[in-house]
């Protein structure tokens, strides 16, 4: 699981990690420490030191954003052998009891090749999300899915988990053009080298029971303008191409 870490050294549950444990699979972690300028290297190469079986760290040193983060540590976990990779966002807003409904579809449903978490408030679970991040939300989600083609609810959900093949190779490749929407891109990949109809039957949705605020979240408000113009350049490289 690829963990891209800014700044995290006030927020980081360490004993969290530590006890993530889902029965039949071994879950490893790689923390990108992305260029922070607090001590989130030290406790993390600290929880890397008590068990480097399962813990490992990625150090770069200039902060390339959480787009670049990601996409460098899934080209370091492809290096080793893995049916999965994922990531995770480092706050646990979603939080490990959700993983191993993460890892059934994978094993279930063998088209599936991605599946996000997605955060919809329904009775019986408990999503807890500011009505402005919500509703803001949900007006990127239709302008989104517009972009795409496809009818996805969520892709800001920091908890998704990919099968481990060829397309994922190619779709972490080369950098992303967005640095704050770079989910919306990644489907934008998929759809670009499956199709779209193949690439809706890869991907799954799967509503989390459990999902919360995080305080000191770094996504302000002025960045949903950016992500607008982010997801302008996508759908301006990615529509006559899918």
């Amino acid at each position: 699981m690829v963990v891209p870490c800014y700044n995290e050294e006030r927020r980081l549950d360490v004993e969290a990690f530590r006890g993530v444990s889902v029965d039949g699979y071994d879950v490893d972690f790689l923390f990108v420490n992305d260029g922070s300028r607090d001590g989130t290297l030290g406790v993390l190469e600290s929880l890397r030191d008590s068990d480097p079986k399962r813990f490992a760290v990625l150090n770069l040193e200039q902060n390339s954003g959480k787009a670049e983060a990601v996409r460098r540590g899934f080209l370091a976990a492809m290096q080793q052998p893995a049916d999965y990779i994922g990531f995770w966002d480092a706050d646990l807003a979603t939080p490990f009891a959700e993983l191993p409904g993460f890892l059934q579809v994978l094993a279930e449903r063998p088209a599936i090749q991605i599946v996000m978490g997605a955060r919809v408030r329904l009775l019986g679970r408990e999503i807890s999300r500011r009505p402005s991040r919500h509703y803001v939300g949900r007006v990127g989600a239709t302008l989104i899915s517009s972009t795409l083609g496809l009818a996805v609810y969520d892709t800001q959900c920091g908890a998704k988990l990919f099968r481990t093949n060829d397309t994922l190779r190619d779709v972490f490749a080369r950098p992303f053009l967005s640095r704050w929407i770079f989910d919306v891109e990644i489907i934008a990949r998929y759809v670009q080298r499956l199709g779209r109809g193949a690439a809706a039957g890869a991907i799954y949705e799967l509503p989390v029971l459990r999902w919360h605020d995080v305080t000191g979240s770094k996504v302000k408000s002025h960045d949903f303008l950016r992500a607008l113009h982010d997801l302008w350049k996508i759908r301006r490289a990615y529509r006559k191409r899918g």
